[in-house]
């Protein structure tokens, strides 16, 4: 990407760096994040009556964490 088309971010670039390189490597966040979805996916599978009502705000959130994972540590990406 060019510095003409380079995006503005609304987050500290250096914070999320240290995070990373102190606190969570990328592709231990990507593991933690595959599995808190595989317990959530469980979850809504076995009809838990609490979080039925908030099926659209999980359904968007386990998109956005895949998503996220992904970049982290590319796991369905074919080179």
């Amino acid at each position: 990407m060019n510095a003409k088309n380079t995006p503005t971010t609304s987050y500290d670039r250096e914070k999320l760096i240290e995070f990373f390189n102190k606190d969570v490597p990328p592709e231990s966040m990507a593991k933690i994040i595959r599995n808190l979805n595989y317990v959530i996916a469980l979850t809504l599978i076995r009809r838990n009556e609490t979080l039925e009502c908030y099926t659209k705000e999980l359904d968007h959130g386990l998109y956005w964490l895949n998503e996220l994972a992904e970049i982290l540590n590319p796991y369905f990406t074919i080179d």
